[in-house]
């Protein structure tokens, strides 16, 4: 642990001795093939990549405390041949390490898989339908996150209240519609929900909940689950042509949003009777959220502030891995030093949150204190972190060090 706060000493201290610019002076818009001379007929792609070194003070005696990572690398195309409609492809990988990949690259870890594809049809300027696999969620802000632009190392994991419990990675299969009148944002979306999800253990009679209901009951008693998210943005406008939502904006918008948003799963949790009978549960998930991203001075300082407080009925007792029937507050605040807008620049971070559970009486606590160095805006950044969680009896430190590139 020593070591672990002179290194985050080193580089809070470093980050007082550069200068800052504002975003990327060299991604201009990315890679973009058009097909007419005024660009509406194009194809746009993204690709990234994340790539991690973390030391972990919680391994046992066998293992390394140090590890290598492929977060993230993935491709994302945009499509449009009329701006009547939009077709979206994303695809990748995640968490490529010794564990998952293989020696002829045949591994499930090592395989592509597709993220998302939808289609996206304008009924005018303002409001928009669309359906496949999506990522237009419900509950808020973060539960919609971006990975290309986070303020954080990554995204507060509860945030992704759904993961692999009734979709794909965060991505539904179904219909959504969103828009917008004025500065009042919404969208809504109706799914189909995953049979074989993460939570395939069998209800015990007398016991909690499992999210197994479409499993156990069938598709007609838990087929379907709906979500929304709606904001009301007082300052710049955020664009909402596609569901990401931005983490910091590095001082370019001056942006103060208000949401609220829920998930809601008729009969996706079941239980076991004492009679040896199943019975469904509904699961709730709803959340109120802000964020605040506004520059400070004419030098390039900006702050990025984020917070949210969200309630978890997954059913009587439910505990599977991050989640939990409960309550949870998050929030993280980070501030960009300001500099030349043609050096490197750091934006320090804090990130604090808190879950509770009812069936234990513990609660999950999670600090993370962290900075980001950007050599062109978050097209090319490093990230230090170190991130300290006490749940229970059990307390774990980890620092990891993320390189990024995305084009």
């Amino acid at each position: 642990m020593k070591k672990i706060k002179i290194l985050l000493l080193g580089v809070f201290m470093l980050a007082f001795h550069f200068s800052f610019s504002q975003g990327s002076p060299d991604y201009n818009g990315g890679f973009k093939i058009k097909f007419n001379d005024d660009g509406s007929k194009y194809l746009r792609v993204i690709s990234w990549g994340q790539f991690h070194a973390t030391y972990d003070d919680n391994v046992p005696e066998t293992k390394s405390n140090l590890s290598f990572n492929v977060r993230r690398a993935r491709v994302l195309l945009l499509s449009q041949i009329s701006k009547k409609f939009l077709l979206l492809t994303h695809f990748g990988l995640n968490g490529i390490n010794t564990a998952t990949i293989h020696p002829l690259g045949k591994g499930d870890g090592s395989q592509i898989f597709m993220h998302g594809i939808w289609g996206q049809w304008n009924l005018n300027d303002n409001h928009t339908f669309g359906g496949g696999l999506h990522y237009w969620n419900g509950i808020s802000r973060l539960n919609n996150q971006s990975t290309l632009n986070l303020l954080t190392l990554d995204n507060n994991r509860q945030s992704w209240a759904t993961i692999g419990l009734s979709d794909q990675f965060a991505r539904h299969l179904g219909f959504f519609v969103k828009g917008k009148f004025k500065n009042f944002k919404y969208q809504l979306a109706i799914n189909d929900a995953i049979v074989n999800g993460l939570d395939m253990r069998t209800p015990e009679n007398g016991g909690a909940a499992v999210y197994g209901g479409k499993r156990v009951l069938g598709s007609k008693d838990a087929g379907f689950a709906y979500a929304g998210y709606f904001e009301y943005n007082f300052l710049d406008q955020e664009s909402n042509t596609l569901p990401y939502k931005v983490g910091t904006y590095l001082g370019t918008k001056k942006v103060f949003n208000l949401g609220a948003g829920f998930f809601t799963h008729p009969s996706g949790s079941v239980s076991a009777t004492s009679l040896g009978s199943f019975e469904s549960e509904n699961v709730s998930l709803l959340a109120v959220d802000a964020f605040y991203d506004a520059p400070l001075s004419d030098d390039g300082s900006a702050i990025t502030a984020y917070a949210t407080y969200q309630t978890n009925d997954y059913g009587k007792d439910f505990m599977y891995s991050a989640y939990g029937t409960g309550n949870m507050f998050y929030s993280h605040v980070g501030y960009l030093i300001s500099g030349d807008v043609q050096k490197a620049r750091f934006q320090p971070y804090l990130s604090y949150g808190s879950s509770s559970y009812d069936a234990i009486d513990d609660s999950r606590n999670v600090f993370g204190l962290g900075t980001n160095l950007f050599l062109s805006g978050h097209n090319s950044k490093f990230t230090l972190e170190y991130k300290n969680q006490k749940f229970g009896d059990n307390t774990t430190s980890t620092v990891t060090l993320q390189a990024m590139i995305y084009l």
